[in-house]
């Protein structure tokens, strides 16, 4: 048994599959995005971990694994939204008692970033957080003003700055389709101009779905409509050919995805681009994934 206290239902993003999953708060402070379906759950209500909670736990996750942990994800939604001084004793607690660990990483949600000097983002590197998870959703405006996403163009854009200059690794998040129709071109063209803003070390889109329903999202983005296949492959080939960046790793591969793509930005543009554009002019000829396998 991991010695560890767990509130399910537990997240975490797919490349961290094989990491130690350690909670230092639960849930999301923010939680208002009206296509976030992941801590609405009622026991899932944010707060912080007890300091003494997470650091015992680090220590009999040393006794009882030692070296054997190479990889720790501090969980829940915003493991930033802690103080420095709080993160700055669990990143010690890490490297003393898990003294193998090479990678320690968290979600981020910019506006923790406001409330964080550069010096402190600094000390946190420094300390061992080394890569992030930030989910920009989109850099249009107004698509995240109707989602509630609570950030813009430009708060995005201060956060993912203040991690590189500290050189903390990361990783950005697009939904393909949060705009819907009518704000599909904008929303990808915008998504693009953040990326190439910033400069991420990671790129990544997924499909935005619903499992629970899509009424959350409709009551404050009555315009909002799914894009059909056709419409999903057309907004990628909107966001991948804005695209200027110089070496980001690219992925869309996510279960939600039709359309598999990986590779490396700019190196695989125009493959990238020939696929998707072989996908919208022939679709039964593409290599997409089928529905049943979706995941959704």
């Amino acid at each position: 048994m991991i010695p560890i206290r767990y509130v399910e239902p537990v997240y975490r993003p797919p490349s961290e599959a094989e990491s130690l999953i350690l909670p230092v708060t639960d849930g999301c402070s923010w939680n208002q995005c009206t296509f976030c379906e992941m801590y609405t759950a009622p026991q899932k209500k944010f707060r912080a971990r007890d300091e003494d909670e997470v650091l015992e736990s680090i220590r009999l996750c040393g006794e009882r694994f030692g070296d054997s942990v190479r990889r720790v994800f501090l969980a829940d939604g915003d493991a930033l939204v802690l103080p420095t001084r709080r993160l700055l004793t669990i990143l010690e607690a890490i490297r003393t008692h898990l003294p193998a660990v090479r990678r320690i990483s968290s979600y981020c949600l910019p506006r923790n970033l406001r409330k964080k000097s550069q010096p402190e983002i600094d000390a946190l590197a420094a300390a061992g957080l080394s890569m992030v998870y930030v989910g920009a959703e989109s850099g249009d405006d107004t698509v995240l003003v109707a989602v509630r996403k609570g950030e813009t163009f430009d708060s995005t854009r201060e956060a993912l700055e203040t991690l590189g200059a500290a050189g903390v690794t990361r990783s950005v998040m697009i939904l393909n389709g949060l705009g819907g129709p009518v704000h599909s071109q904008h929303h990808a063209e915008n998504s693009a101009r953040l990326a190439n803003a910033t400069q991420p070390e990671y790129l990544a889109t997924l499909v935005v779905s619903f499992p629970l329903g899509e009424q959350r999202l409709r009551a404050g983005f009555p315009e909002w409509a799914p894009l059909t296949q056709h419409e999903l492959f057309v907004e990628m080939e909107h966001f991948l050919s804005a695209l200027e960046l110089r070496r980001t790793v690219f992925r869309s591969d996510h279960a939600s995805n039709w359309l598999v793509l990986k590779g490396t930005l700019g190196a695989d543009k125009a493959r990238l681009l020939a696929q998707v554009r072989s996908a919208i002019a022939d679709p039964q000829q593409a290599a997409l994934r089928p529905a049943w396998a979706r995941g959704l």
